[in-house]
């Protein structure tokens, strides 16, 4: 199982939101790189970076001049907000991304999957189905879809897709427990590689996560490290038991 610590970004600062909400924000750095850089010396393969400004609709360089440097310290990097086109996309490859979120372009437009992954493969595109009220949100949460995570990614598994982030936003940034249940659900039910995101404030639900079933590729961890629940070695330690 593979640990993905979080770095949010929203106006070159590491952050956290409490359910995507804006107005609720902890700040944690001022430096995205310095934390990537540290995480990388702990031992983290991957990390999942997020452009919270792109996400709500801002405009701001900075989280891709980071994305820029991070990709120099050797690690691959997940990242995803506000990548709404295939420029977009091609944009984030160009400056070092391993793997590109994309949720609101599929969303409102599931047609164009095939499409993304004939031109940039399954390796390098992953689908966020974030849940609010049981439907995908979009827009960065700001809106709600008519689609459920599980039919959407039955449709994006059919056009090729292979992995799928997928957060309860009622859960993230909350310390409250990741929806365990659901993201195994989405994993049997589509066949998707799906990575669990929101609300992880324990240890022991990496081990659960671990046996709740095949198709869970791995956990997303953000405000349990930041705050100090458990340290990223520690989350590693257990992935690899």
């Amino acid at each position: 199982m593979i640990i993905y610590p979080a770095i949010d970004i929203r106006e070159g600062r590491v952050v956290r939101l409490l359910h995507g909400d804006p107005e609720f924000e902890s700040v944690y750095a001022d430096d995205p790189v310095g934390v990537a850089r540290q995480w990388a010396a702990y031992g983290a393969k991957w990390i999942h970076m997020v452009n919270l400004d792109g996400a709500l609709g801002e405009d701001d360089p900075t989280a891709l001049q980071a994305v820029q440097a991070v990709a120099k310290l050797g690690v691959a990097i997940q990242f995803g907000g506000g990548i709404r086109s295939l420029e977009a996309i091609q944009q984030a490859l160009d400056a070092g991304v391993t793997r590109v979120i994309v949720g609101t372009l599929v969303v409102d437009n599931p047609d164009l999957a095939p499409q993304l992954i004939e031109r940039f493969g399954a390796e390098a595109v992953i689908v966020a189905l974030d849940a609010k009220n049981r439907r995908v949100a979009t827009h960065g949460w700001q809106n709600v879809s008519e689609w459920t995570p599980v039919d959407l990614g039955k449709r994006l598994a059919e056009a090729g897709f292979r992995y799928a982030l997928y957060t309860d936003v009622s859960k993230d940034g909350a310390l409250t427990g990741a929806n365990i249940s659901a993201t195994a659900s989405l994993a049997h039910n589509t066949g998707l590689e799906v990575i669990a995101s929101g609300g992880v404030a324990h240890l022991n639900e990496i081990r659960t996560l671990k046996v709740a079933g095949a198709g869970i590729n791995g956990v997303v961890i953000g405000r349990a490290l930041y705050a100090g629940i458990f340290t990223l070695e520690e989350a590693l330690r257990v992935a690899a038991e």
